[in-house]
């Protein structure tokens, strides 16, 4: 993810895209995330979770050459597809990696899912710092994300033997048995609905982040395209640090409070950045966003698998809101901003031209002393 997210600006230079562009091509992303999302709840329950996750990842190392190679000759639709992808493997891998995750928490009777969250985060930090330093260095987009790609396919290897068969996957006993003592479909459950409800905006914030940090830092204040990849990377590691420190803090003041304090740090980063032209501020709100969208996604997942019975559909399904907001709401809002964009230049031209006279430069006062010199001597 971080190898995509700290090239993001190297590729819309290739690319030559503008922001609604930008939001096409992310476009791509989204389409295969709800294709991913969507059919990742179903296979698990039919398959169990490591073929999905099998494939899943399987797609995310594919996607990364593709991405490069269409950002490499100039081709939207190449790089878009690519993001499809990416999109699908992230979707149907995590949905059911979710799922695993949950399972190992029940069985340990321990906080499990913000640990698995944060080595997420962990891996983030370091394809960011990689990143930073390709950006740092001109380093070429291809190779960068080729090599990335390489490095994910033997981790893969090397991580799917620890994989058990079978979690998640309903048998066809337990399909008849279901059958015969028919119960409510579990998005009827109220308390589900309103888990689904903050899982949704928790991962809003988070992928907001990963998609859109390194250009609004370059964009909205005005750091430069290795710095603005540096943020981004402060934003992985404070959510590495939320996430690696919030299974102690949750068994000892609970679930709920600390998913409170979680949003208030995650909205008051965002408003910061939002309304404060100032890049110290912007670099201090950066790490009170990360920490606040550290633990939300997590915990809420952790809080659907115990929201009653049949915990991996439970689970599934808060993932799938999740990966839905964090894989198809930035690209919406780069649709948004580009059209809020326009609105405003095209509401009140007279006000630019106004607003430009206004933040004119003072004459200097050497030049004001010249011009009433100037003014002084009599006419001949």
């Amino acid at each position: 993810m971080s190898a995509w997210v700290t090239r993001t600006p190297a590729v819309r230079d290739l690319l030559d895209a503008s922001t609604a562009q930008m939001g096409l091509v992310l476009f791509g992303l989204s389409i295969g995330s709800m294709l991913g999302i969507l059919s990742s709840g179903p296979l698990v329950m039919r398959l169990g979770t490591r073929p999905v996750v099998l494939a899943g990842s399987t797609l995310v190392v594919v996607a990364l050459p593709t991405i490069a190679l269409g950002a490499s000759t100039g081709q939207p639709l190449l790089t878009a597809f690519g993001l499809a992808l990416f999109g699908g493997g992230m979707g149907g891998g995590e949905v059911a990696m979710n799922v695993e995750g949950a399972d190992v928490e029940r069985l340990g009777g321990r906080s499990f899912l913000p640990s698995l969250h944060g080595r997420f985060s962990l891996g983030t930090v370091i394809g960011a710092v990689l990143g930073i330093l390709a950006n740092g260095a001109g380093f070429p987009v291809v190779p960068h994300l080729v090599a990335t790609a390489a490095v994910g396919a033997g981790s893969l290897l090397w991580a799917m033997r620890a994989i058990p068969v079978g979690t998640g996957k309903v048998t066809a006993d337990e399909r008849a048995a279901q059958a015969a003592t028919p119960r409510p479909a579990i998005w009827k459950d109220l308390r589900l609905v309103c888990i689904g409800g903050v899982v949704l905006a928790m991962a809003l914030a988070e992928g907001t982040a990963n998609d859109w940090s390194p250009l609004i830092m370059v964009d909205g204040h005005g750091f430069g395209a290795t710095m603005g990849s540096l943020v981004f990377a402060l934003f992985a590691a404070s959510m590495t640090i939320g996430r690696f420190s919030g299974g102690p803090i949750v068994e000892r003041v609970g679930r709920s409070r600390v998913l409170l304090v979680s949003a208030l740090f995650a909205a008051i980063g965002l408003a910061l950045i939002a309304y404060v032209d100032s890049q110290a501020v912007a670099v201090v709100a950066v790490v009170l966003w990360g920490l606040g969208a550290s633990l939300g996604f997590p915990l809420a997942l952790s809080a659907a698998g115990d929201s009653g019975p049949d915990s991996a559909a439970r689970v599934a399904l808060a993932s799938v809101i999740g990966y839905l907001a964090f894989l198809v709401g930035p690209p919406t809002l780069g649709f948004l901003g580009e059209e809020i964009g326009r609105a405003a230049r095209s509401s009140s031209p007279s006000r630019s031209r106004s607003s430009r006279r206004c933040s004119a430069p003072p004459p200097r006062r050497a030049d004001r002393r010249r011009r009433s010199r100037l003014q002084s001597v009599p006419d001949q």
